[in-house]
């Protein structure tokens, strides 16, 4: 069965910090890219940061998160994480994690599998 479960949300204050982590099962996961994207109310889904396939160290961030969020991963944990710091108002969001079966990142239609998401609230 493929799974990504992502973990670590919820609420902080402006100017705070949140580690989300992405745990994936069922899939050869260091042949995948794996992708962060977040989605707010009443807004659609945006690319927040990825992270290519194992073997290479190539991420991509969003422009409102860079220099903030920092994407690595744990082949052996068979994790991504998602270093969130400074974290705005804007930031809050469902968070989810995606693979696709990619050296580099993709567009979102061709994720092969998503998670079910993360709340991330920032107060101001």
């Amino acid at each position: 069965e493929v799974q990504l479960v992502e973990s670590g949300g919820g609420l902080v204050q402006a100017g705070g910090s949140l580690r989300l982590s992405c745990a994936a099962s069922g899939f050869t996961f260091d042949q995948y890219a794996i992708g962060w994207f977040r989605q707010a109310p009443g807004q659609e889904r945006e690319g927040v940061s990825c992270i290519s396939s194992s073997g290479s160290d190539i991420t991509y961030y969003a422009d409102s998160v860079k220099g903030r969020f920092t994407i690595t991963r744990d082949n052996a944990r068979n994790t991504v994480y998602l270093q969130m710091n400074t974290l705005k108002p804007e930031d809050t969001a469902i968070y989810t994690c995606a693979a696709v079966k990619s050296i580099l990142c993709s567009p979102i239609p061709l994720y092969d599998f998503w998670g079910r998401g993360t709340q991330v609230t920032v107060s101001s």
